[in-house]
């Protein structure tokens, strides 16, 4: 097969043959016969092909001049939506590597490269976009008139650094909503246009910097020189403590890129972060900054994709899908929170975008930064083998110091819904000091069941081996699983009794017991549910940098990156549920979020304090987290992997099935495990199972799970491609479903 470079030489004649990828489960390529009009046709562009009964969009994997199937039985292509390749050589070699690794369809590997509308065959072309400025220069009466708007005065204070205007969708991904601008409008402060957008090269900006630079202390200094050292390929993990000024150091390194003529892509966990990610990159920076992330409209996130591969966008910041947009002049890869579970994809493609960055850098030959201050243990594997460069920052920045933490022992209390009083008489403290509080809880709803008092009936989903999450706002039973949701039963369906009572805290019920225990102090809830709607995230954050008393109630979401000057106390409401998982992962990310956490505490001038209530404080692992010593922490869960040869001292895949009928899930994998013990002979490869999975049931259908264990990842992969051709080449019992995660990061 020609190389993508011969390929793109190759002219239309009627000796040639388009190998094209369509996005179907099957693991092959199909050949066509180009069209009539064909003119410049390159691998990586998009084309509409004739597939059974339907018309599809597919890509052109390759261009030969033979095909294993007679010519007459071939269709051509009907349709080049392009005139030019939209997927470049290097996302090509990403998508071919992740398809091999990741034993996953390219054809569906290779569409994961391209944002939605484009997947549906819209054009790829740059829009007319609203323009919003300022109708006159900022003065001192405007901001006086907007003192008690203080939305508005913040969206005419950003506007003010950009005199050319900035775009409406720019405006709405840093906060500021159409009705803001609507009001400013009427007020006549601001005033709109409609351009047509240009691919002006970021590399024209006479000056990327619109901020001077903080002063780097010696650690961050150090840091810093070590992401620069060279400007070809080397994997780096930034282990910083919380506050210690990670992102002052990924905007000088970006800087530096900047000025080379090379674009950087930073990757963050979720959407939560990237508001705030965005609104600091956008007030450091004067190139464009481009965004995509699962917030975004199919057009917005079109038009960011566009910038970053026409190189009009210098900064891309994305969640996990960001990895396959192109970008032209790649220099820098960022990934914040590397060890964060939301860069593992569960569904479709179960890739890890923290693993695509690393070979993504390798083809760019540029630095790729891994930052954590609670790093996987993977990644630290790899530093302490040599294979990364390992750079530390163990003080925060600025005046702050680390928080100090506390267990608070809860057993034989009297607890208030779940509150010790100690705790909350210490929450009361803070708050008469104008501080504010956070307390962590990491489950949503407002109680996890709804049990009958009188026969013990416990409310569960008809569909999830589960139980249903009571909700109050609005009144609801709702199963996280697979999304059901029922009215709030009057009486128990087993006894009729209607003593019915709620079981357990969820941030709900938590939220009405402190709005009943503390009144006259506002209360803010994050999570995912407070946050569904467009922006609500961003004002949610906006109240709180008021800095104003206040107490911060919610889940993971408040875990991850976000800085809260004003917060000098945490409370950890619920440890205990992380110490004993059926998860091998699960000790490891509750280390993390606990510190992660407690990292929100003090890091301005004011000091930190961290209260973890628990049953059970003489616990090995919550000691060591106390005395803040992740990497004992770490070396305590390296050496109970080691001896169970699981990752990283390991690695792992898990097949999965899924039926309305148990016995025919359970069936398909006993038939895949008997035919891999009978062809493995030498041990490099343990099959473990089948068994139920943790949930078995869920959305009506029964789960089973069989791994497979080695040391060796070569012996792993030939034993996947055989267990792949295997069930890919029989005919699945009606209702089957099967599916592979290498790596698996949740083994529920």
């Amino acid at each position: 097969m020609p190389t993508a470079s011969e390929s793109s030489l190759m002219t239309p004649c009627d000796d040639i043959y388009l190998s094209i990828a369509i996005p179907t489960p099957l693991r092959q390529m199909f050949d066509y016969l180009p069209p009539d009009s064909a003119a410049d046709l390159q691998p990586g562009m998009r084309v509409q092909v004739p597939f059974g009964p339907r018309k599809l969009i597919g890509i052109i994997e390759s261009i030969k001049p033979d095909s294993d199937y007679p010519k007459d039985k071939l269709k051509k292509v009907s349709a080049l939506p392009d005139q030019q390749s939209l997927i470049p050589d290097d996302i090509m070699q990403l998508c071919r590597w992740a398809s091999s690794y990741y034993h996953y369809s390219l054809g569906e590997t290779l569409l994961q490269a391209l944002p939605k509308a484009l997947r549906q065959g819209k054009p790829a072309s740059r829009e007319k976009v609203a323009l919003w400025s300022l109708s006159a220069p900022l003065d001192e009466d405007t901001t006086a008139s907007l003192k008690r708007a203080h939305k508005q005065l913040k969206a005419v204070q950003w506007l003010s650094e950009y005199p050319e205007g900035i775009s409406e969708p720019e405006l709405r991904e840093v906060g500021f909503s159409k009705a803001i601008l609507t009001q400013l409008q009427k007020k006549q402060l601001v005033q709109v246009r409609e351009i047509e957008l240009l691919d002006r090269p970021f590399t024209e900006y006479q000056n990327p910097v619109r901020q001077t630079s903080l002063t780097l202390n010696p650690e961050q200094a150090f840091a810093l020189e070590g992401i620069q050292e060279t400007s070809s390929f080397h994997p780096i993990l930034l282990d910083g403590v919380t506050g210690s000024g990670k992102t002052e150091v990924y905007l000088q390194a970006i800087e530096a890129t900047l000025k080379a003529g090379k674009q950087a892509l930073v990757l963050v966990p979720e959407i939560g972060l990237t508001p705030q990610t965005v609104k600091r990159f956008r007030s450091r920076f004067s190139v464009p900054v481009a965004c995509l992330h699962s917030g975004l409209s199919d057009g917005e996130r079109l038009q960011g994709w566009l910038a970053a591969s026409r190189a009009t966008a210098g900064v891309l910041i994305a969640t996990r899908s960001g990895i396959f947009t192109p970008m032209p002049k790649l220099g820098l890869i960022i990934v914040d929170e590397e060890h964060d579970n939301s860069y593992k994809q569960q569904d479709t493609l179960r890739y890890n975008a923290r693993d695509l960055a690393i070979y993504r850098a390798k083809i760019a030959d540029c630095p790729v930064v891994l930052g954590s201050a609670t790093p996987s243990l993977e990644t630290l594997v790899n530093a302490r083998k040599g294979r990364f460069s390992h750079l530390e920052i163990k003080i925060r920045a600025g005046h702050s110091k680390p928080p100090t933490l506390e267990l608070l022992d809860i057993r034989q209390q009297i607890l208030h819904e779940g509150f010790a009083q100690s705790l909350l008489t210490r929450m009361r403290d803070t708050l008469d000091k104008g501080e504010q509080v956070m307390v962590f809880l990491n489950r949503r709803g407002y109680a996890p069941s709804l049990i009958c008092h009188d026969c013990g009936e416990v409310t569960d989903c008809p569909h999830c081996d589960a139980h249903m999450t009571l909700h109050r706002q609005p009144p609801h039973m709702h199963c996280h699983h697979c999304d059901y949701q029922t009215t709030i039963p009057w009486s128990c369906p087993k006894c009729h009794s209607k003593n019915l009572q709620p079981v357990g805290q969820g941030t709900e019920r938590c939220e009405q017991v402190l709005e009943q225990m503390f009144p006259d102090t506002p209360l803010i809830r994050v999570d995912r549910d407070s946050t569904r709607r467009k922006n609500a995230l961003s004002e949610i954050l906006d109240t709180i940098h008021t800095g104003e008393p206040c107490i911060l109630l919610g889940t993971q979401m408040l875990a991850k990156g976000h800085h809260f000057p004003d917060v000098t106390m945490v409370a950890v409401v619920n440890a205990d549920s992380g110490l004993f998982s059926s998860d091998f992962r699960g000790l490891e990310k509750m280390g993390q979020l606990i510190l992660q956490v407690a990292g929100r505490a003090g890091r301005e001038k004011k000091p930190g304090h961290v209260v973890i209530q628990t049953h059970n404080p003489q616990h090995p692992a919550l000691q060591m987290l106390v005395s803040q010593q992740y990497s004992r922490f770490a070396d305590k869960l390296l050496s109970e992997r080691k001896q169970l040869k699981l990752p990283p001292e390991g690695y792992l895949a898990l097949f999965r099935t899924e039926s309305h009928s148990s016995t025919a899930a359970e069936n398909l994998l006993k038939g895949l495990r008997n035919l891999l013990l009978n062809h493995l002979q030498d041990g490099s490869v343990r099959v473990l199972g089948p068994i139920p999975a943790p949930m078995e049931k869920r959305q009506g259908r029964y789960r089973y799970q069989l791994f497979l264990q080695s040391y060796q990842r070569p012996a792993l992969h030939r034993t996947l491609d055989l267990a792949v051709k295997h069930l890919d080449g029989m005919k699945l019992p009606k209702g089957v479903r099967w599916t592979l995660d290498v790596d698996p990061q949740e083994m529920t």
